[in-house]
């Protein structure tokens, strides 16, 4: 992760003395002699990272952390100051303060400061990604069946409310999909849409996955790792075919939802939260709690709204207008016009089972776009099976 540093010091001599140590040490550095000038250099969004003396030819340091303090991104900020001034460093902190430092400085330890305010920026960058990457230009696709009007009306409800979910369904029915609605439209649509598949993690990873660890809390954990739980702050968490959770993951989930809080592995700090959990599973999870292999309370506690989604086999009204949304969808990815299905090929696609569900539709529309050199899709396009 490249990381720039602003390095705010009247003193020629200690600003180039650090800026030495980090630039080897692959950092981008920027200098900034005065208060005014490292204004300006924040002003700009130059900086991830500010070193920052106490004392200034135009006034007094720790005044910028002051200044700065209602910038939801403002660059972690480590004071540093010759004078080992006490008061000064717990109303820094105070403040917002990341860190802060006596000179003579150990760069050593000056770096390690500097690592983890890395974990911060690289955090900061990371939600920005999701956020831009979740703005979905499309139209969602709900259809006119009753049920699942039904859904979405409910989804509705569960968004406004910010209350956990749990979205229950064969594979492939559009869980996420409905997951993914849920923080579009809801209050915490400008907020992270933090997303995880139980069921590709194995258990022993999926703890530190969802709650992070702290360093040295087991034999690889060489740094402190930020969980999904706490990246998803003010936002939603996906929790996806949590059915495949281990009983004692479950235990702490139930802990974290219900607290709105947890502690990293190997950490003894609590950390405050406010995450929705929506969970979602392709799994009879009240014969899981017969079979005691699901809590029965953390199931309760996640189902404030239960949406259960019903197979396409039961909602064949809407594979017309899926079956267009595909096709004006791969149309633009692929640089094609097809207009739409021989009316043989809808015969097909209305009287298929869709074990799949709307992912198998997909996936067999996208293999037809792909074959299809004509304005509409044919039988011949369609995969064997389906004849």
């Amino acid at each position: 992760m490249s990381l720039t540093i602003l390095i705010v010091d009247d003193e020629e001599n200690a600003r180039h003395l650090v800026k030495k140590y980090l630039d080897n040490n692959g950092y981008t550095t920027l200098e900034a002699p005065t208060l005014a000038d490292a204004k300006t250099q924040l002003s700009q969004g130059n900086a991830d990272i500010v070193l920052l003396d106490a004392e200034l030819p135009d006034g007094y340091g720790p005044t910028l952390i002051e200044e700065t303090s209602h910038l939801l991104d403002r660059p972690p900020i480590i004071m540093i100051t010759a004078f080992g001034d006490i008061d000064m460093a717990v109303n820094a902190m105070k403040n917002g303060a990341h860190d802060f430092f006596t000179k003579p400085i150990k760069l050593t330890e000056l770096e390690k400061s500097i690592q983890r305010a890395g974990e911060i920026v690289q955090m900061r960058r990371e939600l920005a990604h999701l956020r831009q990457s979740q703005h979905n230009t499309g139209t969602i696709v709900m259809g006119s069946n009753e049920k699942i009007k039904s859904v979405y009306e409910q989804a509705q409800r569960a968004a406004n409310a910010a209350v956990s979910v749990l979205i229950t369904g064969e594979t492939g029915t559009g869980k996420e999909i409905i997951a993914t609605h849920i923080h579009q439209v809801g209050t915490r649509s400008d907020k992270p849409f933090i997303a995880i598949n139980c069921a590709a993690i194995p258990d022993t990873m999926l703890e530190t996955e969802l709650f992070g660890h702290e360093a040295g809390s087991f034999t690889s954990a060489e740094q402190r790792k930020i969980g999904l739980m706490e990246t998803a702050d003010s936002g939603i968490l996906f929790l996806d075919e949590i059915s495949s959770m281990s009983l004692d993951i479950q235990a702490k989930l139930l802990r974290a939802i219900e607290e709105q809080s947890f502690r990293r592995m190997g950490g003894t700090k609590e950390i405050s939260v406010d995450v929705q959990v929506i969970a979602a599973s392709n799994r009879d999870l009240k014969q899981m709690i017969a079979d005691h292999k699901f809590r029965e309370d953390l199931y309760y506690r996640l189902k404030v709204v239960d949406l259960d989604i019903p197979p396409l086999r039961e909602r064949k009204e809407d594979i017309p207008e899926f079956v267009g949304f595909f096709i004006n969808h791969y149309n633009k990815k692929m640089g094609k016009n097809v207009l739409g299905v021989t009316p043989k090929a809808m015969d097909k696609l209305m009287n298929y089972t869709w074990p799949g569900n709307i992912r198998e539709m997909r996936n067999i529309i996208e293999r037809a776009m792909l074959f299809c050199d004509d304005a509409e899709i044919a039988i011949a396009h369609l995969p064997s099976e389906m004849n």
